[in-house]
């Protein structure tokens, strides 16, 4: 019996014998197209040292605004796409388990017990004969006669152990376990970036309704302000001062403004509204105090070009997915070459069952079996040439995403700095369009010019105003593309391994570890 079970764990560990080489490319990762020199727009911009962090955790902290501060919380445990992101993300580090399994023998049990009876026409021996006497006072069964042989009951118990395993000679379940564990940190990288758009687009939005908070108030005052001068043109009529135009105009420019505000309001709602789904929400029971956007962006440093591949998900996510069509290939090119499967069996028989558990009722068998497709028409070749061009288009995806990413950090570069500029020419226009509407108040009140003309001030007072709100509102929207673009504070090294992506527990650890960072930083 030793014997046997000491053949029986050798012929088990054949298998690692035979798993030393793993057809297919191995991963480089591909090559791209990355900025030799700083970004064009970086003269105003910190270039942070190599040991700094550029973004940590929550980055919405820098604005230092406790509503927006709360909001962003809620999307990191009520957003229903970032829950989902989630849920796929565990369902890929599940695949990779089922993956893994195929490193070991399929071990099952299959007791059984049959009860059978023969057929009585199998086992009678022949048709039955009839008894008698031969010849006269003779007695007994003459020799043509037939003895009957019933059929009986046997009952079988059976407990079997069988094992099969097949030798990955090839490197097929290896190259499958990179493919899928790629796949799964693809998924990871997938979920940070989620997070990262929606927690991007709350700041958007939150900021956007908040200029739109600014300019209902800008609007309330102008109406108060139109009334009054709608009253004094009226007076001014009835003491035959003013023409009956005058008061028309007057009451036209009040009501188109008080339809500016209206609309203000329908716009304040989309955004609200946006938000309560956002962070988990029903928008009928969500609402926001209203307060006026202030204040100017923060200072973000942008480090250098070349750390952009290192900080944001969704490059890491490209790069991932190149990888597991890297592994793909492998498998592919493995099903040109025969397969080798290792079955052994083992168990109890008996007719008894108090006979079951002894000597002579154990069995057992091994053997390998070796298989090789001759022929399949080009399934193959074609199934490795199908592998190879999603390569050569994941590649082309890893490089788009990452010539998208440095676009994305120019353009809110650049588009922060002519804001700012812009900003300043505006708040210059607002003043001088307020010198203008005041002496032209003050020449009306004197009679010296029309009503034409101080509507005229009236509207180009109100215009720049409005357009320096919408230059405020724009400049910490883009403020916040600028930290999505760089990344949010995210790094490839929060990519959980290879290894430890299957073990969910590890990576949610890890997930709820990079929402726990020290906040963002700032280098003025």
């Amino acid at each position: 019996m030793r014997m046997i079970m000491t053949r029986r764990v050798a012929v088990m560990a054949l298998p690692l014998f035979f798993t030393a080489c793993s057809v297919g490319p191995d991963y480089v990762t591909p090559t791209a197209p990355v900025p030799v020199a700083n970004y064009k727009e970086s003269g105003d911009w910190k270039q942070a040292q190599p040991k700094d962090d550029m973004i940590r955790g929550k980055w919405w902290e820098i604005y230092h605004d406790p509503q927006l501060n709360a909001l962003e919380d809620q999307v990191n445990i009520s957003n229903q796409n970032v829950i989902q992101a989630e849920a796929q993300f565990r369902e890929a580090a599940a695949a990779v388990k089922v993956a893994r399994s195929a490193f070991f023998p399929t071990v099952t049990a299959n007791p059984a017990y049959t009860l059978s009876q023969a057929s009585q026409s199998l086992t009678s021996g022949g048709a039955s004969g009839s008894s008698g006497s031969s010849g006269s006072g003779g007695s007994g069964a003459s020799g043509g006669s037939h003895q009957h042989v019933g059929a009986q009951d046997v009952s079988l118990y059976y407990l079997p152990v069988e094992a099969t395993y097949m030798v990955d000679v090839w490197g097929s379940v290896r190259r499958s376990v990179e493919a899928d564990s790629a796949t799964a940190q693809a998924s990871f990288a997938n979920l940070e970036n989620a997070r990262l758009s929606y927690q991007a687009t709350l700041a958007q939005d939150y900021f956007s309704l908040h200029g739109l908070d600014a300019q209902e108030q800008l609007l309330q005052t102008t109406v108060v302000s139109y009334q009054k001068f709608l009253d004094l043109t009226t007076n001014q009529y009835n003491s035959g001062i003013a023409s009956q135009a005058a008061v028309a105009a007057a009451k036209t420019q009040l009501d188109t403004t008080k339809a500016q505000l209206i609309d203000v309001g329908v716009q304040r709602a989309v955004f609200e509204d946006a938000i309560a789904t956002l962070t988990g929400k029903p928008a009928p029971d969500f609402s926001l105090k209203k307060v006026s956007l202030t204040g100017i962006p923060p200072a973000i440093p942008v480090g250098m070009p070349s750390t952009l591949l290192e900080r944001r998900p969704d490059i890491a996510q490209a790069e991932r997915q190149v990888a597991s069509a890297n592994a793909s290939i492998g498998v592919a090119v493995a099903a040109y070459y025969p397969q080798l499967t290792l079955s052994a069996s083992t168990g109890l028989e008996a007719i008894k069952l108090s006979d079951l558990f002894t000597g002579p009722s154990f069995l057992w068998s091994v053997g390998p079996v070796i298989a090789q497709t001759i022929f399949d028409a080009g399934k193959t070749h074609g199934e490795v040439q199908e592998a190879r061009a999603n390569y050569d288009a994941t590649v082309a995806n890893y490089r788009e995403v990452v010539l998208t990413a440095f676009q994305q950090v120019e353009d809110d570069l650049s588009g922060l700095r002519i804001l700012k500029e812009e900003a300043a020419a505006e708040d210059e226009a607002v003043k001088s369009a307020q010198q203008s509407l005041d002496i032209s108040t003050n020449e009306y009140k004197a009679g010296t010019v029309d009503y034409l003309t101080v509507i005229t001030a009236q509207a180009t007072a109100l215009s720049d105003e409005i357009t320096a709100v919408n230059i405020r509102t724009r400049r910490m929207t883009t403020s916040v593309l600028l930290v999505e673009a760089l990344g949010g504070g995210w790094g490839a090294a929060k990519l959980p391994t290879t290894h430890g992506v299957s073990d969910v527990p590890e990576a949610q650890a890890q997930i709820m570890k990079g929402m726990n960072q020290v906040n963002l930083r700032t280098d003025e």
